[in-house]
């Protein structure tokens, strides 16, 4: 009886995997924008509200982890530059910053969050309810939601990139084979995106 050898085939399809991902990023770009528009809405009925409950957030830790997000920007596209040159412990380097950039900025956040707690101020606590109007509240509801849900994201991305630097430390992923850092990378600059708008709505409309 004859014997058939299969041969298995390493299928890669580093477009459409691109091609994926600007879907699953498109699904998240309407998953944020139904959240700034009810935003948007609540800002309209109850603006001074909103300006008086922006008071209570730290600019300057919003400022600082905006800058620390953009760096992170820059460095996770140097490093899809780096393999696509071939330069893997540079690669490494600049993949290896941006995670460590994404954990400073989950600690100011932890940290941000951390003070609103120790004040009495978050959804549903007795001092939020019975210290603040209505529209107020509804800040601190949107702002625990909407920056609690990027926070998410950002662990997802780290999740992510820490992924593909194991595999382009085990050579799984290298210039020939960059589409998971490429993605990795989109998926990261959109975290930023995001974080650009999550500023200025929350943060400078003192």
């Amino acid at each position: 009886m004859e014997k058939t050898n299969h041969v298995v085939h390493d299928h890669y399809d580093a477009e459409g995997s691109k091609i994926g991902m600007w879907f699953f990023i498109f699904t998240e770009l309407l998953l944020f924008g139904v959240l700034f528009v009810i935003y948007s809405v609540y800002r309209y009925m109850n603006s001074d509200a909103f300006h008086l409950a922006a008071l209570e957030l730290d600019t300057f830790i919003g400022a600082v982890n905006t800058i620390i997000l953009l760096v992170s920007s820059m460095t996770i596209a140097m490093s899809t530059t780096a393999l696509q040159k071939g330069n893997k412990p540079f690669t490494l380097l600049l993949s290896g910053i941006t995670l460590l950039l994404g954990i400073v900025f989950l600690v100011n956040k932890y940290f941000e969050w951390g003070a609103k707690f120790d004040h009495g101020i978050y959804p549903g606590s007795a001092h939020l309810t019975e210290t603040f109007s209505q529209g107020e509240i509804l800040f601190f509801g949107l702002y625990f939601i909407m920056t609690g849900l990027h926070a998410l994201h950002i662990i997802i991305g780290l999740v992510l990139i820490f992924v593909t630097m194991w595999k382009i430390n085990s050579g799984k992923v290298h210039a020939e084979r960059a589409a998971l850092l490429e993605n990795s990378g989109l998926y990261w600059h959109l975290v930023d995106i995001i974080w650009i708008f999550l500023f200025p709505l929350f943060y400078l409309i003192t």
